[in-house]
């Protein structure tokens, strides 16, 4: 069953199975047809996502266990709502209450679940969760000898313990209780099938695939068929009783073989399993259409919306502005390329030893002549200039598609001032293409894996972990799926993008907001505003400034803030800022400090200038952060005016840049996703700020007198009363019309006037159902002092041709209920709302 529109939510951190059965009412009542649940299997103890899971076949005792569980699915099936799980093949976590990769510890190669995790058996498996060195870690104590009820004879770190190897303590457990010097436990750590180290080893020395650069989450071989049994069984159990309609694969680029999974996955669920796949696209690329599922979850519609909610006449000037501030023009294919070398060759270092290890093997077993540097080089090039999360070849090789891909790569490559040795490069080539001996196939194959398996961690880390903590210009496209090097922007091919997104995935989810995106919808919808006005947004950040000068230090390795970070700050501040919060309102500053500060120091670190999670600037960071805490400082009066009030301009126009966007989502191809508490409005920040839990009571006791008058009172804009109200009339239009929002055409609408650039009209055409939509862009000239004086000026004169198929019909006006005979124009001019939104009534 196809989803109508799903609705989102955290579990842990307070969110129960019963607490989120108290909710059903409440969406149903809001129009949603599936609750989307974040995972919900067992995982370590204080996990606050989920996705570090330690028992696959068992539903979390934390959230409420099975029988919580089950109270929710009958709530749920009472009011006729279906259920999609988040589910995580990708991996595990490396928690000790994890029983199968306590057990590898424990017994090695001896273990059954040996092979349930991609671990590289050639040498000891390495654990990299000491504060230091093993050696250093010993001297002082920290790791002693202890005896376990289960595990018998265990290493202790700090109330951690590691299993030692049976055989390794056979009839010495006594002796070794006795006498547990230094030297002793030097050599029994020795003598293990596992070797601990410090934390800061993992990037060189890891024997394991892990979840990006996360040493806490090992990678599953779930391309085993005995380790997807065993992963799945209770997943597919509940799909198989109906209790679960839909899963939602994360993270399914880091497979060995996602088309193989997918497969498998459609298989054993069966077709009317609905199945979408966390799956970043770049600009322009499309998913492989022999994958057996609706589509992803919507990551590249973000992107879409910023096509038609960024000023292209402008956006040169914001840029121009940015770059006057920080006294330097920013070189973003340079940025690009310094990120993912810093990515290549450190924070990735292990993994990208192994592919060159590998490399170097196969040359040697196919007679090529190039010596390790050069092969270096060529790998590091073709990995720096890969523009997609990774290809989908198979043992046999790569796929047409993806070899016509490695081939524009390849001409990128050999382009450059120092391009790689020949040699060396078309044996990378023809190990990714399968073209070696067949002796070397296999070796070919695991190379041609692990390359596929890098390129998208390297990705992500390089562009949404690193270049989009360092270039600030427009923090609004430092999204998830965003384009690091953005072009001009275009309502043409807004338009172009819905109509293949009907054609290639009519039933993929469309997000605007989820647990992992940068900054919440409605923040985005206010920053994308700063392009309209560039100009009076650096006059006031000029001012502010000012204001502010006294708290910049001076430091030896620059100043602090610095321009760039000053440029986020308050770019950040001004997205973040609740469109109710007044300087007056000493609570809702502190609270607000509290969020922002967080967000301030992961942005920092993420950079990776200045500062970094791997080695920290202290002295840097806590200039930043008393900067940013002097900001929000209740005290602060001078510089808190001026701010709240030279910021209402962007916060209106940002509010109505909300509502369009709402109703592009709800009205295009696609199953709308409401990512929990975003019917209102959301202005997070960054994980974990962006996982708070809303106020549900708020939320349930507002729709219940929801109205049309709401548009009225700017108070109901600000505190998200309209957007929930809007969002709730076009959810339950949804239900009402599956047929016209799955399969209608995607008609743009010619408009002519003198507002015939800030408007977007189409219409969603089915046999005999259709729906007109007009919404307003770039309003930032009429918003400014008011949302609610009269909408004329948001019109204009403007006029809406409509073509044969939908003149001659009667339309009734989804929000004033105004029924209307429609010829061959719609006029805009003298409409009464912010909204045209017309259902023909034949």
């Amino acid at each position: 069953m196809i989803p109508s529109a799903t609705y989102r939510i955290q579990f842990r951190n307070g969110m129960t199975f019963d607490r989120a059965a108290a909710l059903v009412p409440y969406m149903k009542s809001l129009g949603i047809s599936h609750l989307y649940a974040s995972p919900i299997f067992t995982a370590a103890s204080g996990s606050t996502h989920g996705y570090d899971v330690v028992d696959p076949d068992e539903i979390d005792p934390a959230i409420g266990g099975r029988e919580g569980f089950d109270r929710m699915s009958a709530a749920l099936r009472q009011a006729g709502i279906g259920l999609i799980l988040d589910i995580v093949p990708n991996h595990m976590s490396t928690s000790l209450e994890n029983r199968w990769w306590r057990d590898v510890i424990k017994n090695g190669q001896n273990s059954p679940y040996a092979r349930y995790f991609d671990i590289d058996w050639s040498r000891p498996l390495t654990l990299p969760f000491l504060g230091d060195t093993f050696e250093a870690e010993l001297e002082k104590g920290a790791i002693t000898l202890a005896r376990d009820p289960d595990d018998g004879l265990v290493f202790d770190y700090y109330e951690t313990r590691y299993p030692l190897n049976p055989e390794s303590v056979a009839g010495q457990e006594e002796a070794l209780l006795a006498n547990p010097d230094v030297d002793t436990l030097t050599r029994l750590h020795e003598a293990q099938s596992w070797r601990l180290m410090s934390w800061r080893e993992a990037p060189k020395q890891l024997s394991w695939r892990r979840f990006f650069e996360i040493t806490g989450l090992v990678g599953v071989r779930v391309e085993d068929e005995a380790v997807f049994d065993a992963t799945h069984r209770l997943i597919l159990s509940l799909v198989h009783s109906g209790v679960v309609d839909g899963l939602r694969i994360d993270h399914v680029d880091g497979l060995a073989d996602p088309l193989g999974y997918l497969q498998r996955l459609r298989q054993a669920a069966g077709p009317d399993c609905y199945i979408t796949v966390e799956k970043i696209l770049a600009k322009g690329e499309q998913l492989p259409e022999e994958w057996p599922i609706s589509g992803t979850t919507g990551y590249e519609f973000i992107a879409s919306l910023a096509e038609v909610l960024v000023d292209d006449d402008r956006f040169d000037t914001l840029e121009r502005i940015h770059d006057e501030v920080l006294g330097t023009t920013a070189d973003k294919h340079n940025e690009l390329r310094d990120a993912k070398g810093l990515m290549v060759d450190r924070n990735f270092e292990g993994e990208f030893t192994t592919l060159l290890n590998l490399a170097e093997q196969l040359a040697g077993e196919n007679g090529v002549e190039c010596d390790r540097e050069a092969l270096h080089h060529a790998l590091r090039e073709l990995l720096i200039a890969f523009p997609v999360y990774r290809t989908y070849g198979t043992p046999d090789g790569l796929t047409a598609a993806d070899i016509t891909l490695l081939h524009r790569v390849i001409g990128k490559v050999n382009a450059q001032e120092t391009p790689p040795e020949p040699a060396a490069l078309n044996l990378i080539i023809h190990i990714l293409t399968g073209e070696l001996t067949a002796e070397s196939l296999e070796k070919a194959g695991l190379f041609r894996t692990r390359f596929q398996q890098l390129t998208g961690p390297l990705m992500a880390k390089s562009v949404e972990d690193t270049l989009f903590f360092r270039h600030n210009m427009g923090l609004a496209l430092n999204e998830v799926g965003g384009d690091p090097n953005p072009r001009a922007f275009s309502l043409a091919r807004f338009h172009q993008e819905m109509r293949i997104r009907l054609a290639s995935q009519p039933d993929a989810l469309l997000g605007t907001s989820t647990h992992d995106t940068k900054r919440g919808e409605d923040a985005r919808a206010r920053l994308y505003t700063l392009t309209e006005a560039p100009e009076r947004w650096a006059e006031s950040l000029a001012r502010w400034r000012q204001m502010n000068q006294t708290h910049v230090r001076f430091l030896n390795d620059g100043t602090a803030p610095d321009a760039a970070d000053t440029w986020m700050l308050y770019q950040a501040l001004a997205g973040v800022w609740p469109a109710t919060l007044t300087p007056e309102d000493r609570d809702g500053l502190l609270e607000l400090e509290e969020r922002f500060l967080g967000f301030v120091e992961k942005a920092l670190r993420e950079a990776k200038q200045r500062t970094d999670w791997i080695d920290s600037n202290e002295s840097y960071e806590s200039v930043v952060l008393k900067y940013a805490r002097h900001l929000l400082s209740a005290d602060n009066r001078l510089f808190l005016d001026d701010f709240s009030e030279n910021l209402q301009p962007f916060v209106r126009a940002g509010l109505m840049n909300s509502l369009t966007q709402t109703v592009i989502k709800l009205t295009a191809p696609g199953v709308p996703d409401i990512y929990q508490g975003s019917e209102g409005l959301n202005f997070s920040l960054v994980d974990p700020d962006n996982r708070r839990e809303p106020d549900f009571v708020a939320l349930a006791r507002d729709l219940q007198t929801a109205g049309p008058a709401l548009f009225q009172d700017e108070r109901h804009w600000r505190n998200g009363r309209v957007k929930q109200y809007v969002t709730a009339t076009l959810l339950r239009l949804r239900q009402h019309y599956p047929t016209l929002f799955r399969y209608g055409d995607w008609l743009p609408l010619k408009v002519s006037g003198n507002r015939e650039d800030n408007l977007i009209v189409y219409a969603r055409v089915e046999e005999n159902a259709a729906l007109i939509v007009a919404v307003p862009r770039l309003v930032f000239d009429i918003t400014a002092e008011s949302l609610t004086s009269g909408y004329d000026p948001l019109w204009g004169d403007t006029t809406v041709a409509l073509p044969e198929s939908l003149a001659g019909r009667t339309w009734r006006d989804l929000f004033s209920a105004e029924e209307t005979q429609l010829n061959e124009t719609l006029e805009l001019a003298g409409a009464a709302g912010c909204l045209k939104i017309l259902l023909t009534v034949e």
